[in-house]
């Protein structure tokens, strides 16, 4: 059995093929809903699943070769022994699936969407969330389903719900993020955009960031301003500090950015960071009181997380409503599987 089907330029300009490439270009280019090479698009059509590869950027989607062609069957068959799926390649391109195949695979809709919604994980890493939803997202074919890590195990928990509830087409997934799903591109972003404007929830103003002493700790630190400065609520935000100590929120913090949330003391930043110090730099550090400095060396996909990371902060009222990921779940995130998504991820 063929594990993947040649992408070539005939497959590529069917017509589903080109509308899920328009979609994940306009899902890709809104931060509040992709970062970076998260989130994840597919179409069915005849047999073959058309799904986003791993590492690639949806807001590239009309510019570079990104999205993979495979047969369901094959998929199915693997899910069903448990075998790797990022194994499957493109015919050409050699581009691996998505980590999520297995759960495009198995629901039964012809367009699925996975997105890390801002607004979505604001509610997702809640304790109480499923309680909390019910009133939000009333008459809506809705499902909520724990954390459970990516790939096999999230497919077969979907699949769970799909049994018991055939007609759901919407998932919060908990700790991760929204999938919605469509008979088409247009009836599934549609219901996304609806999602989202329910679950819509306004940030906490924040004060403005002194610029000026930044600069002066950065400069001393051998660390950078961050030219977006709402990055700076990750500091000057008391809320969202107390939230950061507790844990990791969700799997693209502890991918990208590490187990633990780098915070000091403006004074204590310039004495680990500075002149003669020969400390690991972290891609960005929380100055206690004034905002945030990054790496010089800080990747798009770090920086794209670290904003995810303040805008859902922002949304969230107290480390007391947050459900963290466990510490198992984290030595998962951060296995060999992982780290060779993340290669593939600076690799593209």
């Amino acid at each position: 059995m063929k594990s993947a089907i040649e992408f070539t330029p005939e497959t590529a300009a069917a017509p589903e093929v080109n509308g899920l490439r328009r979609l994940s270009a306009r899902l890709g280019r809104d931060p509040r809903l992709v970062q970076a090479s998260n989130g994840n698009t597919s179409v069915k059509r005849d047999g073959t699943l058309w799904i986003k590869a791993s590492g690639r950027w949806l807001a590239n989607a009309m510019r570079e070769d990104s999205i993979v062609a495979l047969e369901l069957a094959e998929v199915h068959a693997r899910i069903r022994s448990g075998e790797e799926i990022t194994s499957l390649s493109d015919g050409t391109s050699k581009l691996r699936p998505s980590i999520e195949t297995p759960m495009h695979a198995v629901l039964p809709h012809r367009v699925v969407i996975h997105v890390h919604s801002i607004n979505t994980i604001a509610w997702a890493i809640r304790r109480h969330a499923e309680k909390q939803l019910q009133e939000r997202l009333a008459g809506l074919h809705w499902s909520w389903v724990p954390y459970v890590a990516s790939g096999i195990p999230l497919a077969r928990r979907i699949e769970e719900r799909i049994a018991l509830t055939p007609e759901t087409d919407i998932f919060i997934l908990g700790n991760h993020g929204l999938v919605v799903c469509g008979q088409d591109c247009d009836e599934a972003e549609a219901l996304l955009k609806e999602v989202d404007r329910r679950l819509d929830i306004p940030p906490r103003p924040c004060p403005v960031a002194n610029i000026a002493l930044l600069k002066e700790i950065a400069c001393a630190a051998r660390l950078q301003v961050p030219d977006d400065c709402a990055l700076h609520a990750l500091g000057l935000d008391a809320a969202s500090m107390s939230i950061l100590k507790g844990g990791v929120l969700f799997p693209c913090q502890a991918m990208f950015l590490g187990e633990k949330t780098p915070m000091l003391p403006p004074g204590a930043v310039v004495q680990k960071f500075g002149n003669g110090s020969n400390s690991r730099r972290p891609s960005f550090v929380i100055v206690e009181g004034e905002g945030v400095l990054l790496d010089r060396g800080a990747s798009s996909s770090e920086h794209a997380t670290l904003a995810a990371l303040a805008e859902v902060t922002q949304r969230t009222d107290s480390c007391d409503q947050v459900r963290y990921l466990e510490q198992e779940e984290i030595f998962d995130l951060m296995s060999t599987s992982a780290e060779a998504y993340r290669s593939n991820i600076a690799q593209n």
